[in-house]
This record gives C-alpha cells, structure tokens and sequence, in this order.
C-alpha cells in the first residue's frame, strides 16, 4: 500500500481524498494556490505546498509544478480527482514514467475511452445501443449538412476530447446548422486544445443515467447500480439521485451485462462512468465513458455501502477490490450540488465571502464541503461549494430527509442554489419522477 499520496486538487473532492487517506493510514499531501490558502482541504492534509497565484492554468493544470510538488514530499503516488488533470493521458503517462502512481486508469484506456469518437466505435462493438450518427469525426460544414440531413433533425454537435457540457451544440436546422458546427470546434480547441467534432441525433426530452463500475488488474469489474442525472442545466447536473426511478430490475440486469463488458473489453480497471440516454419507451444509448471518480459519487455509496475512494487507492495499489460481485441499490439516496450561483438570474457566480455557514445534520443526511463561516471564495474556479446527500429506507424519505436539510442549511455572504433546490424537489413533477433533461428549464420558466 501506499505510504504518501499527493492530492492533485482541490476543494471538496481533495478534502473526500484526504479522509479516506487518512482511515487507511496514508500520508497525505495538499497542493494548492494562494487563493485557496485557507480551504479545509489544505488544513487537514499532513503536508501542503503552494503551486501558484490564482488561475488553474498556472496552478492546478500545471503538470511540471505539480510532479516537483510530489518528487519534493516523497508522495509514491497521485490521486488527480474530478477535473483538471484526472482524464489527462499525458499527465498519467509522466506520473508513470516517474515511478509515482496514477490513482487512475491506465493512459491507453484513458485515451480509448476519452476521446468520445473512439469510445463509440468500441461500446458500438460492445453490443451497446448507439444513437444515429458520424463514425468519425467531421471535418468541415459540408459534411456536417450531409451527416445532419441523413440522420434527420435535431442533432447535436460534441466535441470529440469534450465533457462537462463544453463543445456541444444542438442544431435543428441547416441555417442552425454552420453556427452550430463552428461554435463547437471553436470551444473544443479552446478548453481541450482539440477541434475535432462528431455527429448524433438529438434525443428530445431524455432521461441520463449513467452506470458506476469499478475494475481491478486481477480481472474484477463491477457495477453498483445506476445514477438518475437527469435535472441538468446547461449539461451541467444540478440533482443526482440513485436508483433511478424509472429503472426495472430487466434493464438493470440487461444494462449491467453491457457496462461491464465494455469496461472490460477495453482494458479498465479503477472506477468509471458509462452514461446513457434513455427516451420515454426506455430504450438506452450510450453517450459516454467518465475515467475518473465523478462529482455524484456519494449516491453510490450511500446505496451500496462502499466507499470508492478507498476502492479506488486499492485498486491503484494493486489490490483487488474488496467485493467481486456487482451491488444492486438498496434504498435511495439523493444528491444536490450547493452552488455559489443565483438562480434568479440565470445562475450567475457568487463569489465573495461566507459570513454564516450552518450544516444540518439528523438521520440519512451527509455533506461533503470545504466551505465554512469566513471562508473566501475564490472566483477563479467551479463554483460548487458543498454536495448536499440524504438517504432513506426509499425515494420519498430520501426527497423529505433532502428537503428538511435544505431547510437546515444556512449559507449568507453569497447566493447560493438552495431556494433552487427546495424548488424543484417541492414540484409534483420531480417527486412523481417524471422528468426529462428539459425540467430546469420548464421550472425556472414557470411551466410547471
């Protein structure tokens, strides 16, 4: 096992690492900004080492710094996280080259599996079901019209390196079309320095739910059931919740089969996300594969009862993991992002400074934050201050335990997206399960 682990992050996530670091006897080293001086994840780790001013690209995304930061304090390896460096095949294959572990896959897998191009060609193999669309990427606004036009409208165009909703834009026209194509190349090559784009069908008024596996290097693969991830902004997730509602124990079992086998053909071990989208026939298609730990994974946990984090160190050490047969989701548990965002006006950042921070607490509640009362908020990061989790014995206890504890929850200084929250956990639609990708939309317009 490892004796010291640098965490290659920051806020919350580095904070979640340091814990379970700390339940395993491992060392911990924090790496951080000034601006980030004084978040809890820096307090709490044995060692922490400054690696810049302010902006990520200078700090957080730089992979020189942050390899002396780990040579320095004698760290054997690198948990890298949410963000940042955690998809970074390049990062990883320098962390290997220098005899310091990658808490993550392997760089061919990153790489097969993160350019989204490629992940689809192989799950296609799979046996997954794909939405109509390029084989390849698509290099010019011709092809895109033709492309567009054999597959019928509305389509949407992603960025091939993409994730997190950047370098993708939907078209329902030809006119729509050219803005549409451009605006995305341009955004992939900005934020993940690749241009290249690929071609689906727009599926109208979806479902997302995505799959947790986790695979060690002795041939293990598991699944821990699924995550509803549909109340999404902007491509962005606002509410995560598993199981999900709509889930039968058939597809379950039917989805499970195919995640595992994808993950296993393509070589992956650590944990990983397979999302999909479902319509309202419940019919799923592959979208993509996460490589990392995700933001939601403490719904997960919370219904299975492991904890991925420390599956994930394992697994990087060469263990195998701590259960071999896939966990299906007892109970429910729900998840809500506390973003320093206003939502009535349009979700702007609110950064400035927390002069009143009350946590709830009481049964089947847990939160996993940096923040505190004094604590600054720095404007150069995601705005994403604290994950809110309930769980109960089933959806409805889960949705009064989650709406008790955003009446509890007392953050001033700043606008936050708890009134959001009680919103939209409050409307009939959301308690039914009724929803698709478009319910922000419809709330925050006043159309439910």
């Amino acid at each position: 096992m490892f004796k010291k682990i640098l965490i290659a992050n920051r806020g919350e996530i580095a904070l979640r690492i340091i814990r379970a670091c700390r339940e395993m006897g491992i060392n911990t080293v924090a790496v951080h900004t000034e601006a980030d001086n004084n978040s809890l994840h820096v307090r709490y780790a044995d060692e922490d080492i400054c690696i810049g001013k302010g902006p990520a690209k200078d700090s957080y995304l730089n992979i020189p710094t942050i390899l002396s930061a780990a040579e320095i304090t004698d760290s054997d390896a690198i948990h890298p996280g949410y963000g940042f460096l955690a998809e970074n095949a390049h990062f990883a294959e320098i962390c290997e080259s220098c005899n310091i572990a990658f808490v993550g896959p392997t760089p061919g897998a990153m790489r097969r599996l993160g350019d989204k191009i490629e992940a689809r060609k192989l799950m296609k193999e799979v046996g997954l079901p794909m939405l109509p669309g390029s084989d390849g990427p698509v290099e010019s606004e011709d092809d895109a019209l033709r492309m567009a036009q054999k597959i019928g409208y509305p389509v949407i165009i992603k960025a091939s390196a993409g994730g997190g909703g950047r370098g993708m834009r939907v078209a329902h026209t030809d006119v729509s079309l050219a803005n549409a194509f451009q605006t995305a190349r341009s955004e992939a090559g900005a934020v993940f320095g690749n241009a290249q784009v690929y071609i689906e069908k727009f599926l109208e008024e979806p479902r997302h739910v995505e799959f947790q596996i986790i695979a060690d290097k002795h041939g293990n693969c598991i699944a821990l059931g699924e995550r509803d991830c549909t109340v999404q902004r902007k491509h962005q997730k606002l509410i995560e919740e598993s199981p999900s509602p709509i889930m039968t124990p058939e597809i379950r079992s039917k989805m499970v089969d195919l995640v595992i086998k994808g993950a296993q053909t393509a070589g992956y071990h650590t944990t990983g996300t397979i999302e999909f989208l479902v319509d309202k026939h419940l019919n799923f298609y592959f979208m993509e594969m996460n490589t990392r730990i995700q933001v939601e994974h403490p719904v997960s946990e919370m219904v299975t009862g492991m904890d991925l984090i420390k599956e994930q160190i394992r697994v990087a050490a060469g263990e195998e993991l701590s259960v071999k047969e896939s966990i299906t989701p007892q109970g429910h548990s729900i998840e809500c992002r506390i973003n320093a965002e206003d939502p009535d006006r349009d979700f702007m950042p609110s950064p400035g400074t927390i002069t009143s921070f009350h946590m709830p607490g009481g049964p089947g509640v847990r939160i996993d934050t940096h923040a505190y009362a004094g604590y600054k908020i720095p404007p150069y990061y995601d705005s994403l201050l604290a994950k809110l989790i309930s769980y109960g014995a089933n959806r409805e206890e889960a949705i009064v335990r989650m709406l008790r504890a955003l009446e509890e929850f007392v953050i001033e200084g700043v606008k936050t997206t708890i009134p959001f929250h009680q919103r939209a956990l409050n409307k009939e639609a959301f308690k039914s399960g009724q929803i698709s990708t478009n319910f922000v939309e419809l709330l925050m317009n006043n159309k439910i």
